[in-house]
């Protein structure tokens, strides 16, 4: 029996295929590809700064105070400063007044009151302050304790409030404040244009973010406050806060828009994201995390925002000006560079000169 052979399949014509080929470049040219590889770095760099910054969490010199008989004092704050891998930063008290103000300052993590009469000391501690750090700090003393045949009771002076558990609703109120901050910003470029067409719309636009970053942090002090009772009192300072960070972080994202377009917003996702939330002391506070995000912790919006927020709810305000000036220093050079940015791009415009091209 004959059979038909098969026919081969039809082939394009080879200006179909030149055609196909053109579009897709077209498509996906260059600045697609480099855009393409740039997210890839981003999320590459995200999970090793957040598994970098958690894998391995571990005290570093934690300050506590010690009091004890003056006879002793000097000789057991230095067996604790001599633990392995200086977990402790001790330093001796006089008298348990100054240790406990101390503590409620957040200017120590924990105070170990020695009884000269016994073998059970007393250590208190400032969950609300960080309770990973309370932990931590039990740990180690807990150690150092049963290698002298001693027990220390542990209170903790300085409690998370009720609804706010393991002291974790200041850290994700802040990078709530912050993600509003840095899209509105990248929104507003997208819905206009990423660089302002001339300095009076870029002070427009700086303007304009001011009132959104004051609603924002109202806001979030409701939410947390009032809403869901996580973070109660402090309405003010809080609010106040909040619209601190929320403008800080437009005004950055605003200020790389200006240098870079588009890729700008990219940046601001290194900064606050990448670098900045597994730095700000959320699951595990800066004296825990290994020391690259331990250093850039206090430097970045982040950390400053989580640490003022729980020094004013927790420790009375104490020690939050270092925190506020981190956060007006990104605010005055974010403002700076969008508006004398603008300026120069606006100024080579206008001698006909090229700009830098917006991605």
């Amino acid at each position: 029996m004959n059979q038909t052979p098969a026919r081969p399949p039809p082939q394009p014509a080879p200006a179909t295929q030149q055609r196909f080929l053109a579009e897709f470049l077209d498509a996906f040219n260059v600045r697609t590809f480099l855009l393409v590889i740039a997210v890839l770095l981003i999320q590459a760099g995200f999970v090793l700064s957040y598994v970098g910054a958690f894998h391995h969490p571990s005290p570093h010199r934690v300050p506590i105070a010690v009091l004890a008989p003056a006879e002793i004092s000097g000789h057991l704050v230095s067996e604790l400063n001599a633990i392995g891998g200086q977990p402790l930063y001790a330093t001796a008290v006089a008298d348990k007044t100054v240790g406990e103000t101390l503590l409620r300052h957040g200017s120590t993590s924990g105070l170990l009151i020695i009884n000269p009469s016994g073998r059970t000391d007393a250590l208190l501690v400032a969950g609300g302050g960080g309770a990973a750090t309370a932990t931590a700090v039990q740990d180690v003393i807990a150690g150092a304790e049963a290698a002298q045949h001693r027990y220390a009771t542990v209170t903790d002076a300085v409690p998370a409030q009720p609804g706010d558990a393991r002291g974790l609703s200041g850290f994700y109120l802040v990078v709530g404040w912050l993600v509003g901050g840095y899209l509105v910003a990248a929104l507003l470029g997208i819905a206009t244009r990423p660089r302002p067409a001339t300095t009076r719309r870029a002070i427009i636009r700086l303007i304009v973010l001011a009132p959104y970053a004051i609603v924002s942090g109202l806001a979030g002090a409701i939410i947390v406050g009032p809403v869901l009772g996580a973070l109660t009192g402090h309405f003010i300072a809080i609010s106040a806060l909040g619209a601190l960070v929320v403008y800080c972080a437009a005004a950055v994202t605003m200020g790389f828009q200006v240098l870079l377009g588009t890729l700008g917003v990219g940046l601001t996702l290194i900064l606050f994201v990448v670098l900045g939330n597994p730095s700000a002391g959320g699951a595990y506070p800066a004296p825990l995390l290994p020391g690259f995000w331990r250093a850039i912790s206090p430097a970045l919006p982040n950390g400053a925002g989580v640490q003022a927020l729980r020094h004013i709810v927790y420790l009375g305000s104490y020690g939050i000006t270092g925190n506020l000036i981190v956060i007006a220093v990104y605010i005055v050079t974010a403002m700076t560079v969008a508006i004398t940015g603008t300026a120069l791009l606006a100024r080579r415009a206008a001698t006909g000169k090229p700009a830098a091209a917006v991605l």
